[in-house]
């Protein structure tokens, strides 16, 4: 036992040894090696929503600094809204609030970063940021303010220094802003550019170069993806930091209904990609978290090659320690609602995910609980260099209450309950996925097409999923008018949305919603004649899966990765709401992971948040885990 013990104090302190030299490892990365392993850092949303100020950014990053850069947390992000004035009025949702130059482009709000005043933007800011050995990001909005739209500015042509003229002529904001293309959720604030127009890559091209010559690190690109999908504007910003002098790491935010599909067109364009709606303090938001990661997981996705390195799925910032609300006008008032279980799930998913790390509470107020989670040595080890991650199907579980099945293996390793209706869902993917070929039209009746999604459902008890559209819209079809209305039949004035109207939170979201009927380009959808049904807002393809009702908020689930010392990492989750003892073979170990060559190997080991030592097994691994739980094992086998 005491050997044991000598083992894995040298193992711990080892990690601990890497977290105390990361510091030099981020420092002295090259442009070969841009985000090399899985970005790591602080944002300001989780806490501050909107609101933060100069001083409350300064004074979070100087703590960043002291406690968190030697565990590898170099980026300090300032979320959205810098450039609102916070005065009575102006909110998420407001208009007319945002200062801009005289250009279009945003700059820092001066009342609330006054070292941006005579036209220094955040230069100031980002020098403070680098003297204390970190970097600095910004979160930016997709294309052009509606404010500067209205205004009608003038576009810089960085190249001459004045306004961009091409054919003779000076163009400005509304030649080449997309009104109709607003962002989904903040319709009043911001919409896409054309970038098929000289005049909407200019304009690009100046508000990217100004980043950079403010000495920003790190850009967090929001309304572009996912269900705001916009591959023209992503494509064009990542050629001009291709171009740039100086290495920035490209983000994109948020990732409603994304898919691996949809996302193989851009993971060579970007460092980090969002695959989750926002996510919250919520046990639900953590567990819808689990299908998604498996998906990208088995699409081979983790660490794939990106904008001069490599490209990593995004979970969202972690909500620990001290928050605010989604929306909110103050700034951090209460305490995380996930409870000390819940948080090590969330922390435990994110690394063996290899998901980014960005600590989203407030380091004013980072208690001992919530720095030794998001510290832990182990955990970041995982998260930096564990390779093969991946679901382990094998997992099985025994309920610890009388009178329920005691062991139930499955296909996904989810405890399933019985008499559960199967549920349809919408959402979005790539046109050319196969799987979306699947629409087909016909005439019910002399007023009302239908729509229907031909792949039958898994219950005989349910309907086949279908949308109805009146004889006029279908009628446009035949004049080559391509976009046309899909409304419910029992609801004849509430149409198909394509993207949801608000930032949605990983819970809240529900692909493929209705609202009066609009005009909206979002709303309007064209039949292919090879069966696909396309959205003129995204330019993406509907899809509609099957899944059996509350899948995501029960069940349990099980990770392995490899370790770079010849380790093995087994992490079990325990979704339901009691405890329960799960258990893996070392045989399925062995079939998870092929390359290790574990057939008839003894493993021994410890499991890391409870300190418990596993003895030389060549059975199984198991533990009791708690509710909503998890249990994350470092194993040795030979």
């Amino acid at each position: 036992m005491k050997m044991k013990m000598n083992i894995f104090s040298f193992l711990y302190l080892y990690s601990l040894l890497f977290s105390l030299l990361n510091i030099h490892r981020v420092s002295s990365r090259n442009v070969s090696d841009h985000a090399s392993s899985p970005p790591r850092g602080w944002n300001s949303y989780d806490s501050f929503c909107w609101t933060i100020s100069e001083q409350e950014f300064l004074h979070n990053a100087e703590l960043i600094s002291q406690r968190l850069l030697p565990h590898g947390y170099e980026y300090a992000v300032v979320d959205y809204l810098w450039y609102r004035r916070k005065v009575p009025g102006a909110s998420v949702e407001s208009l007319g609030f945002d200062v801009i130059d005289e250009w279009g482009r945003m700059i820092p709000d001066p009342d609330r970063w006054p070292s941006s005043k005579d036209g220094k933007g955040f230069t100031e800011v980002a020098k403070k940021v680098h003297s204390l050995g970190l970097k600095f990001g910004i979160h930016v909005m997709r294309g052009l303010g509606t404010q500067a739209f209205n205004a009608n500015t003038p576009i810089l042509d960085i190249t001459t220094g004045g306004p961009y003229q091409e054919s003779g002529r000076q163009w400005r904001a509304q030649d080449m802003g997309l009104k109709e293309r607003a962002c989904a959720w903040m319709p009043h604030g911001f919409m896409s550019v054309n970038t098929n127009l000289g005049a909407g890559r200019a304009f690009l091209r100046s508000v990217y170069t100004q980043y950079a010559e403010w000495g920003v690190d790190f850009v967090k690109h929001d309304c572009v993806f996912g269900d705001d999908l916009d591959i023209a504007e992503i494509s064009f910003v990542s050629e001009v930091l291709e171009e740039l002098d100086r290495p920035i790491l490209y983000s994109l935010s948020p990732g409603t209904s994304v898919t691996p599909a949809m996302a193989k067109n851009v993971i060579g364009l970007v460092n980090m990609y969002r695959i989750t709606g926002d996510d919250w303090d919520s046990w639900g938001d953590v567990a819808s978290h689990f299908d998604v990661t498996r998906d990208f997981s088995v699409a081979n996705m983790i660490g794939a090659s990106g904008l001069k390195g490599k490209s990593w799925p995004d979970l969202d910032m972690l909500p620990l320690g001290w928050l605010t609300d989604p929306g909110s006008n103050e700034g951090p008032h209460r305490k995380c609602n996930l409870n000390l279980d819940e948080q090590k799930t969330q922390m435990t998913l994110w690394s063996i995910a290899k998901s980014p790390l960005m600590f989203g509470g407030d380091v004013r107020a980072l208690d001992d609980s919530t720095y030794n989670l998001i510290t832990n040595p182990i955990i970041l080890e995982i998260n930096s260099f564990s390779s093969n991650n991946k679901e382990f199907p094998y997992a099985t579980a025994k309920h610890n209450s009388k009178g329920r099945k005691q062991v139930l293996p499955g296909d996904s390793g989810l405890l399933k309950d019985d008499g559960k209706m199967d549920a349809c869902i919408l959402s979005l993917t790539s046109c050319g996925d196969l799987r979306a070929k699947g629409w087909t039209s016909e005439t019910r009746d002399q007023d009302i097409a239908q729509v229907c999604w031909k792949d039958s459902l898994r219950s005989k008890n349910q309907a086949p999923f279908c949308l109805y559209k009146r004889r006029p819209l279908l009628a446009a079809q035949q004049y080559e008018v391509q976009p046309h209305l899909l409304a419910s039949d029992t609801a004849g004035f509430f149409c198909l949305d394509a993207s949801p109207k608000k930032k949605l939170t990983s819970k809240e979201l529900r692909r493929g919603t209705f609202s009066p009927c609009k005009w909206d380009s979002n709303q309007l959808w064209e039949l292919s004649h090879n069966g696909t049904l396309i959205n003129s807002y995204s330019g993406q393809c509907a899809i509609i899966n099957t899944v059996e009702a509350n899948v995501v908020s029960s069940g349990v689930r099980a990770w392995v990765a490899t370790g770079r010392q010849g380790q093995l990492y087994l992490a079990f989750f325990n979704l339901y709401s009691e405890r329960i003892t799960m258990s893996a073979k070392i045989s399925d170990l062995a079939s998870a992971l092929p390359a290790k060559n574990l057939k008839n190997s003894s493993c021994k080991g410890k499991e890391i948040w409870t300190g418990k030592y596993v003895g030389a097994t060549k059975e199984s691994i198991s533990a009791a885990v708690e509710s909503h739980g998890c249990a994350l094992f470092v194993l040795y086998c030979k």
